[in-house]
């Protein structure tokens, strides 16, 4: 059971840094608002957001550090990008927000809950690692995906993760979901494959956990451009490998949110201010 009322909870995250989470966690929930569900985006990389940063804009302020301040609300800091996605970014650079008290992630959890009913599916996008934050947002979520790569340092960190997790939920009495893995920068799909199952049976034979494999995505000239260029792939046509990769991964979560009925617009413009594109370099 989600957190957050009726509204399902995905949390996109990753032992090793640099693994492509958020080029996942951002592109997913633009694959799946494309279809017209409503989708929540979270920046929960607290300390260090870049969310704003692959979709090419600049959100401003306010941000949730200062929601948790209590000097806006909630519904202030949303903002709304491309596909009609909806996101609640994190601030850059700021040292109290990088890992937060029991005290202060429950208020994070209880502003997110405010607005969960406007919402078909939430996708949160944490900080890689094992720090408290990653586990409390793990033990909440419906659906936990982690993102590796097929290098040995990020396969590893990626198992560590796992037990971690499985740690973390033994010792809280707390359900965590057995996390689904997503291999990025995958030569194909049957490296893909490959990693996945190596990492599965590492699970199995030391923590009697059997981890699925959720897709994966290629090592891709495409992709880098996207990213350089602050746009996201999912937009690409559909013909893309790298876009049916992506839809692939949606496509397991289509069951949590039914697709809602037909309907003009289901956001108000005139409550969720557009997110404008900042300079590009170069």
């Amino acid at each position: 059971m989600s957190a957050f009322k009726k509204t399902p909870f995905v949390l996109v995250t990753g032992g090793k840094g640099g693994v492509g989470k958020t080029t996942v966690a951002g592109n997913l929930g633009v694959e799946l608002a494309r279809t017209g569900r409503r989708v929540l985006l979270v920046d929960l990389d607290l300390g260090l957001s870049n969310l704003d940063v692959l979709f090419g804009l600049s959100v401003g302020e306010p941000r949730i550090d200062r929601a948790l301040a209590g000097e806006c609300s909630v519904q202030e800091c949303i903002v709304e990008g491309p596909a009609g996605i909806h996101l609640l970014p994190a601030s850059s650079g700021e040292e109290s927000m990088a890992q937060l008290s029991s005290d202060r992630r429950a208020k994070l959890a209880a502003l997110i809950e405010e607005i969960a009913p406007s919402y078909d599916l939430i996708i949160g996008d944490s900080a890689a690692g094992i720090g408290p934050d990653v586990l409390g947002f793990a033990s909440v979520a419906d659906r936990v995906f982690i993102v590796t790569t097929p290098e040995l340092a990020a396969l590893t960190d990626a198992y560590g993760l796992i037990k971690a997790l499985d740690q973390f939920g033994a010792r809280t009495a707390v359900d965590i979901p057995t996390p689904e893995v997503i291999v990025n920068h995958a030569s194909g799909v049957e490296e893909g494959k490959a990693v996945a199952s190596k990492l599965r049976t590492i699970c199995e034979r030391f923590l009697a956990r059997s981890p699925r494999q959720a897709g994966w995505l290629p090592r891709s000239v495409h992709i880098e451009r996207c990213s350089s260029h602050q746009s996201p792939f999912a937009l690409t046509p559909k013909r893309a490998l790298e876009q049916l990769c992506i839809s692939q991964i949606a496509s397991r979560l289509t069951h949590l949110a039914p697709p809602p009925p037909a309907s003009p617009s289901r956001s108000n413009p005139d409550l969720i201010p557009s997110l404008t594109p900042v300079p590009r370099l170069g």
